[in-house]
């Protein structure tokens, strides 16, 4: 009971240490909301009469699967340090109530419109701003964008690509390019390095700036410390560089002492206060069926685990299933079906079959375990981190992914966390999938390069929630609630975060 109730309290208490830096985070900058040709668009800018004279403008794109806030830690940097920062949600992406067309793979289909997108929203910040130089930040997917804008728009001084891979730069375009990279991103780190001798006819390491950037022909790249695919937006080291090179580029002095929003700790303790509070929560949740000690592992319990891991990437390798308008994520949604359907007929075949009790408490033990987690993590989260609002046109993709989802994650729960389950196998069942999903996409990473990119994030959310069904299935003797639960969260962040594509 003690244990239970300092956890609690300790939670509480990190849920607040982390809530208060961020909600506070603005102070001293104002924040606007409008849109540009139906494109979401936020300003972040320095709290000051509007008579004073307007800082630099600078645009900043997100990557795949990202939003808005999830740059916002960029935005509130530029703006503390003088500048009028410019984010958007991405055709597809967010809020942007427009889907993403054309063939990502080539040049004229997907990539024209996110740069003509990005043509428009360059062209309402220099309406800001007053002055026809800017800036612009790309991550990810977008550096791509942002490096194409350079080299093509005269008036764009700086580029900032993060987590970047683009074969458009050149050895003198864009103009001052600065590459930021996560130390722990290790197939980026060569290609920064590429472009960096590019523009220097030799090998330059990281950290050594070639050129000027007073002059606009400044290239710099730099390994920001222990961080990776996302973590690098959340980087003081990057953050501060980023400050620093546009400074340099724009001729701007950034104010003494202006504060960086490397705001990965404050998540960090929004998220362990969640989780830590989540087990005394557990704790208070009804028992549905009586508990039931594990069992020992046998060949028949590894198969059903290990048999779909392996058979489902070469089911569905080849197949173009183009079923839901999100881009990559109905292959996802196929990976979640095919494995839980096979999961489900071996364990049929191998297993004793499971035993279903009280089927209305569960739904409603689950809706109420699915609950918490929208309301102290998903909407923090939707604020600060990533946009995990449904929109109107996203809520019928949650509806299709989560009957997608279902069957795996009711698969799983029976399999590797049912009566008489051996220790350890929820774990080793997760860690398949996840292996199967890698295999998945290392048979075709031409078309599910993306899927790589989010991967982490997948791990995290497994981690996670994986770690919250343990506790509801050791609480209420079923894994069903907790398979319910995890079918609407896994299904609401695909639905809310994957990019919508549409024809055209």
């Amino acid at each position: 009971m003690i244990a239970r109730v300092l956890a609690a309290v300790v939670g509480l208490a990190l849920l607040l240490a982390g809530l208060v830096p961020l909600i506070g985070a603005t102070r001293g900058i104002t924040v606007e909301t409008t849109s540009v040709a139906g494109t979401p668009v936020t300003v972040h800018r320095p709290a000051k009469p509007r008579a004073a004279p307007a800082g630099p403008a600078i645009v900043i794109a997100h990557g795949f699967a990202g939003s808005r806030p999830l740059m916002a830690p960029i935005a509130i940097t530029l703006a503390h340090a003088g500048y009028i920062a410019v984010s958007y949600d991405l055709l597809g992406h967010g809020r942007n109530p427009y889907p993403l067309t054309g063939d990502i793979t080539t040049e004229a289909g997907a990539s024209a419109r996110l740069l003509a997108e990005l043509g428009r929203v360059i062209a309402f910040a220099r309406g800001l701003s007053g002055a026809e130089r800017v800036g612009l930040v790309g991550h990810s997917m977008a550096s791509d964008i942002v490096v194409r804008a350079g080299l093509a728009d005269p008036g764009v001084a700086a580029t900032v690509a993060i987590s970047m891979f683009s074969p458009a730069v050149t050895a003198a375009g864009p103009p001052n390019l600065l590459v930021i990279t996560g130390d722990w991103e290790g197939g980026l780190k060569p290609e920064a390095l590429r472009v960096l001798a590019l523009a220097a006819g030799r090998d330059v390491p990281a950290g050594e700036t070639v050129g000027d950037p007073g002059a606009g022909t400044g290239r710099r790249a730099v390994f920001a410390p222990s961080v990776e695919h996302v973590g690098v937006l959340f980087s003081a080291t990057a953050l501060r560089e980023m400050r620093a090179w546009l400074d340099a580029s724009l001729s701007h002095t950034t104010p003494p002492n202006a504060p960086v929003e490397a705001r990965g700790a404050a998540i960090g303790a929004v998220v362990l206060g969640w989780i830590l509070l989540a087990w005394p929560l557990a704790r208070a949740l009804p028992r549905l069926v009586p508990g039931r000690p594990p069992g020992g592992w046998s060949v028949a319990q590894a198969a059903a685990i290990v048999l779909p891991a392996i058979a489902t990437p070469l089911l569905l390798h080849g197949l173009d299933i183009g079923v839901l308008p999100v881009l990559v994520g109905d292959r996802l949604a196929a990976q979640f079906l095919v494995y839980g359907t096979l999961m489900a007929l071996t364990g049929a075949v191998l297993l004793p079959r499971p035993r279903i009790r009280a089927p209305l408490r569960a739904l409603v033990v689950a809706g109420a375990v699915a609950g918490y987690a929208l309301a102290l993590l998903y909407l923090p989260l939707d604020r600060f981190a990533a946009s995990l609002s449904l929109t109107e046109a996203r809520a019928p993709l949650f509806l299709a992914l989560a009957a997608a989802l279902l069957p795996y994650f009711l698969a799983d729960g029976w399999v590797a966390a049912g009566h008489g389950a051996p220790r350890g196998a929820g774990i080793a069942s997760r860690t398949a999938f996840l292996a199967s999903l890698i295999a998945a996409i290392a048979l075709d990473p031409e078309r599910l390069f993306f899927l790589l990119i989010i991967l982490p994030v997948m791990l995290i959310y497994f981690a996670l929630f994986g770690l919250l069904a343990t506790w509801v299935r050791h609480r209420t003797g079923t894994p069903v609630p907790a398979a319910i639960a995890n079918t609407l969260l896994f299904a609401w962040a695909i639905a809310a975060t994957f990019p919508r594509i549409g024809t055209g």
